[in-house]
């Protein structure tokens, strides 16, 4: 069934089913998100939500967000250059982003830059630690970020608008428009980042070369109540960069890379009796150019659309038991300077299963499947359950079967690719334990992953990197996240804080993996006193292996950097502030990737205004 006609056939299924229904039950709360199977399927497992307080104190970039607020691990090329991310140990290819319940990694690279997102541009950002290859596919091995739009049908108008400017002739924009009444809803915002980002090394007479670079993002979330009971929601995302990578030596050929996403999505939502129904579909493209010298006008090139088309219907049997089925199809065209394939096709099919046995235990199921041409595809699936012993502990358990899919680049890479590739698949366990009193939650987690058949890109006759299914890979790991928060009359205070212990080997070497630390740990605090703000946070990094073999020397030492922040709000509304930051307060000279040092002490002012 080609693409067209199977987008025909849902839409015309669910329309006939939806609107023929007039007695209605309405379940206006769950239409705000896209995601719903993140909150309803997910309750044996590690979310944590990042508020808006919590975004609005860090810099723009999803990597500076979750870096200094969560357990996960980035290595950058540099400020605002490649950023890769490390959870529980997996690779970067085996974390997945998850944009209104879309997997957005690239089908190129099979990872996603966090620095190409601006967290300004969601309502809500969540961590979602461990599997989730049962409900959002390849890559969700680790685990998953879910970046969110809510659309609320409420009388609203507001309007927003962020201005910052820093050290390095670093500028950044951001403005957001909410309109809303009973019938519709409307999101929209535009962001700009820009730096000319020549910061000098610390302890050396060298300067940052070549580091400039600029984004724009455009984002629109429009819904439409046609009726009591049936919704329509599109989302819309345009990110355009460039950027010019740093040199490691100044007499390197300056090199730049550019690139376009655009992301679409049309949902409609129907609400029947104990039914749900959700058809959705989306349209994805992902295009660079790289620029060996930008002296020259000669660039490597590739570009990927994506169509996925997907039924979610999900039946309430009762208030205690939830049953969820989802039907998938995912079509990629791709083509470039060094892709000689340019299409493939995925099907897949899901089960899900809740049941409140009682006020004090639940239980989840989820299983997967998927059919393609491209590579043999294993059943996913999870099982887990908490149980609730009293109001100051819970305990979580979850097991769960993941995978990660090859990418374009993979199984097509002119003269290297390997049409042959078996996916990655992980076999993982974890428990939880969740404790919360007062304006205390500490939550403290256990994992175990064994993942086989990981994908490297190793060197074959004639020297020549051909990719191959090779590693087993074994970890197993602790956190620990802690929130506290007061309020005493004007004063409220805020403490959050995370801690992970992770142990990521090659079963072959027993060898750590590269760029996994031991021990990363932050902590934030804040203190707000009528129409004053402060912060501080800090981030610790333990030190990493750089190479295979973990050469002890070929490492990147631990490191230790602060934030620290303080704003005011004023005018007859407050709806005026003003705010002045200081970024790696105590001047660290540090780096994640080796030879790509990062900005010592530096400075940014803000001025946001909200009407």
């Amino acid at each position: 069934m080609t693409f067209k006609k199977l987008v025909l056939f849902l839409i015309f299924f669910v329309g006939q089913f939806a609107l023929a229904q007039n007695d209605s039950i309405q379940y206006l709360e769950e239409v705000k998100v896209s995601d719903s199977q993140l909150k309803n399927f997910s309750n044996s497992q590690s979310v944590q939500k990042l508020s808006d307080s919590i975004i609005n104190k860090n810099q723009a970039s999803l990597t500076s967000l979750l870096n200094y607020n969560t357990v996960i691990y980035f290595k950058e090329n540099g400020l605002g250059m490649v950023s890769s991310p490390s959870f529980r140990g997996t690779t970067a290819q085996q974390t997945a982003v998850i944009w209104n319940g879309i997997n957005i990694n690239s089908q190129l690279n099979g990872q996603t830059d966090f620095n190409t997102i601006s967290t300004k541009d969601f309502n809500n950002v969540n961590v979602r630690a461990g599997g989730g290859s049962s409900i959002y596919g390849s890559s969700a091995i680790g685990g998953s970020i879910h970046l969110n739009n809510e659309l609320r049908f409420k009388n609203n108008f507001s309007n927003d608008l962020e201005l910052n400017y820093g050290s390095f002739n670093t500028f950044g924009l951001n403005y957001k428009l909410n309109v809303s009444d009973e019938k519709f809803s409307f999101q929209g915002s535009i962001s700009r980042n820009s730096s000319d980002n020549d910061y000098d090394y610390l302890n050396t007479n060298r300067k940052n070369l070549n580091g400039q670079f600029y984004n724009n993002s455009f984002n629109s979330n429009f819904g439409y109540k046609i009726n009591a009971n049936n919704f329509l929601k599109i989302y819309s995302q345009f990110y355009q960069g460039q950027r010019h990578f740093s040199l490691v030596s100044p007499s390197d050929s300056k090199t730049k890379y550019v690139d376009f996403n655009t992301r679409n999505l049309l949902e409609w939502s129907s609400f029947f009796n104990q039914f749900t129904s959700k058809v959705k579909v989306a349209f994805l493209s992902e295009q660079y150019q790289y620029f060996e010298d930008i002296t020259k006008e000669n660039f490597t090139y590739g570009e990927v659309e994506t169509f996925i088309a997907k039924y979610d219907l999900t039946y309430d049997v009762n208030d205690k038991i939830k049953i969820n089925t989802i039907l998938d199809f995912t079509q990629n065209k791709g083509k470039g300077s060094d892709i000689q394939h340019d299409k493939r096709q995925i099907g897949s099919a899901s089960l899900f299963f809740k049941h409140l046995v009682t006020a004090r235990l639940q239980y989840e199921l989820s299983v997967r499947k998927e059919a393609t041409s491209n590579y043999k595809s294993p059943v996913l699936f999870s099982a887990g359950a908490n149980y609730r012993f009293t109001d100051f502990y819970t305990l979580k358990i979850n097991g769960s079967r993941n995978f990660r899919i090859p990418t374009f680049n993979d199984l097509y890479w002119q003269g290297a690719g390997n049409p042959d590739l078996k996916p990655e698949s992980s076999i993982q366990g974890e428990i939880g334990n969740e404790f919360k009193y007062k304006g205390f939650t500490f939550t403290a987690n256990g994992y175990h992953i064994k993942i086989q058949d990981m994908i490297r890109w190793l060197p074959g006759n004639g020297g020549v990197f051909r990719p191959i299914n090779t590693n087993k890979v074994s970890i197993y790991g602790v956190e620990g996240i802690l929130n506290w928060n007061k309020k005493t009359g004007n004063s409220i205070f805020d403490f959050n804080g995370t801690y992970a212990y992770t142990n990521s080997k090659n079963e072959e070497t027993g060898k750590q993996l590269t760029f996994v630390p031991y021990h990363k740990m932050t902590a934030g605090f804040a203190y707000s006193y009528k129409k004053i703000n402060t912060f501080y946070q800090h981030l610790f990094t333990g030190e990493v292996f750089t190479q295979t073999d973990n050469n002890p020397d070929k490492t990147i030492e631990m490191y230790n950097v602060s934030n620290m922040g303080v704003a005011y709000n004023f005018g007859k509304k407050n709806n005026i502030t003003i705010g002045f930051k200081v970024l790696n307060l105590w001047n660290e000279a540090y780096e994640s990737v080796e030879n790509r040092p990062l900005p010592g002490r530096n400075y940014n002012l803000n001025l946001t205004f909200n009407f």
